[in-house]
């Protein structure tokens, strides 16, 4: 959890399983059926 940082890192919801890889880095905190995505890579 936590700010995103660097682009190609990837996030996962651990409520409904949507996975997401960074492109563009803007600084804020990905969140995803209410709560804030896990990094699983980067």
């Amino acid at each position: 959890m936590g700010n995103v940082k660097a682009v190609g890192e990837v996030y996962k919801c651990s409520v409904c399983g949507n996975v997401v890889e960074v492109q563009e880095v803007g600084g804020g905190e990905l969140v995803c059926c209410g709560k804030p995505m896990d990094k699983i890579k980067g």
